[in-house]
């Protein structure tokens, strides 16, 4: 397995149709990236299979979409507009800036260029700011939220009153977030317009630490599932100088990237903070009236505890581009493959004919046609059929199915697998079967 760099990455994004800069035409914009046909793809597989997880396991978790745009008074209560912040420190010689807490020495020379010119730490809130009504000067400021997840804690009771849900239950959500980054490098890693996948799981204040051990492993479990590999894994606790303020105890579940460590996603026991601030600055109830199913005392009331999970689904889309790239040889030729598993392939199956005359192509859509019911279908007739596998190898398709003379005579196909290039031969009608099974049973094999 080759180490992956982020320049592979990056190349191979743009050059299949994966990630884009943003406003390329124009040069592009700084932090900022458009998805195409097969990002898209990826990430709406991986979107919806974490909202499956989440939503139609054995626990009652309910989902939510709230405002990008809150009142103000919800940042003021969660922190963000006090605590929010970074430190800052600028280059006075090459005008760059770092977060000081991400270089060796916030004192020392600057690491881009040398010199002996790094201001003193200064502190930078990170949310972006706009306003709210026609006329700028009159209108009320407000902010782009920087995470999804006040959103659950505002509509606490909207859920427990209209969806008949009892603690202990989650509220899931998906959706954007902004965040007025100082440095935004390392391609789709770190940007000011991102999407979070976040989970809020109120509990019974004496139940927290249990819940907080299951909801550790079930999501470092839940990695292992989508086919990364357990040593580019691992369990990373804060230690006390580094953890939030409104959390009791937090872990991280860290990806090995192209640039090192670094947070895939964290887990964090934020006690009943979010409640009880907002209950405070809006003057509401947010306390619970337990009925006995959250292991507490009936007629208990109480603020419960949130165990939260949160996810960003663009920095998950890199992880698994990073896991999944490798280079291997076939045929005495470099290959470049993304071995990514059958669930969150952008495409999952390629049908090709092995020339366009005789009848093969008319055989080979008939077959296409036939797959897009169940398997995200790509069609393909142009070029030599090694040419055609390797553009599929090199995008992540698991399987690619070739139609030729055979196929008029005695209606079997060829189904080549992607990890291996072993080559299966499959009768027609068993073809949707065969790949259900093997997508059931995938385990991920590297080449020699």
């Amino acid at each position: 397995m080759t180490r992956t760099t982020l320049d592979q990455l990056v190349s191979l994004c743009k050059r299949r149709g994966f990630v884009y800069p943003s406003s390329d035409i124009y040069g592009g914009l700084a932090s900022a990236w458009d998805y195409g046909p097969l990002g898209v793809q990826l990430k709406n597989n991986l979107r919806d299979r974490w909202w499956r997880t989440m939503t139609r396991g054995d626990l009652p978790i309910v989902g939510l979409d709230a405002a990008i745009l809150m009142h103000p008074r919800v940042w003021e209560a969660s922190g963000h507009t006090s605590a929010f912040n970074d430190p800052l420190v600028d280059c006075r010689n090459c005008k760059a800036r770092f977060r000081a807490d991400h270089i060796e020495d916030p004192t020392g020379p600057c690491p881009q260029c040398g010199a002996s010119e790094l201001t003193e730490a200064r502190q930078f809130n990170m949310m972006m700011r706009t306003t709210l009504g026609p006329v700028e000067d009159g209108g009320t400021g407000v902010y782009l939220r920087p995470e999804t997840a006040q959103g659950a804690y505002v509509n606490f009771k909207n859920v427990v009153q209209s969806g008949r849900v009892k603690v202990p239950f989650g509220i899931a959500q998906v959706g954007k977030a902004f965040r007025n980054e100082i440095t935004t490098k390392s391609f789709i890693f770190r940007t000011c317009e991102f999407e979070q996948m976040e989970m809020q799981f109120f509990v019974h204040p004496d139940h927290d630490e249990r819940w907080f051990e299951h909801w550790r492993e079930a999501r470092y479990r839940y990695y292992a599932d989508l086919g990364m590999r357990p040593s580019r894994l691992r369990l990373r606790p804060h230690g006390p100088d580094e953890i939030a303020h409104y959390a009791k105890v937090a872990v991280d579940i860290e990806y090995d990237f192209p640039s090192g460590w670094q947070e895939l996603e964290g887990i964090h026991n934020r006690t009943d903070f979010d409640l009880r601030r907002h209950a405070e600055l809006s003057r509401k109830d947010l306390t619970y009236l337990d009925d006995g199913s959250s292991g507490g005392a009936q007629g208990e009331r109480f603020m419960p505890y949130v165990i939260e999970t949160a996810v960003g689904l663009t920095r998950t889309v890199l992880a698994v581009l990073a896991d999944a790239y490798d280079e291997d040889e076939v045929d005495g030729e470099t290959r470049a493959v993304l071995r990514f598993h059958p669930a969150i392939a952008p495409i999952t199956v390629a049908v090709f004919p092995l020339v366009k005359k005789d009848g093969l192509a008319e055989l080979a859509r008939e077959v296409a046609a036939d797959l897009r019911a169940d398997h995200d279908t790509f069609y393909d007739q142009g070029g030599a059929i090694g040419r055609r596998y390797r553009r599929q190898d090199e995008i992540g398709t698991p399987y690619c199915v070739t139609i030729d003379h055979r196929t008029r005579d005695d209606g079997t196909v060829t189904v080549r697998l992607r990890d291996s290039t072993e080559q299966l031969r499959v009768h027609r009608d068993r073809l949707r079967g065969q790949l259900a099974e093997l997508t059931a049973g995938y385990s991920r094999t590297e080449r020699p």
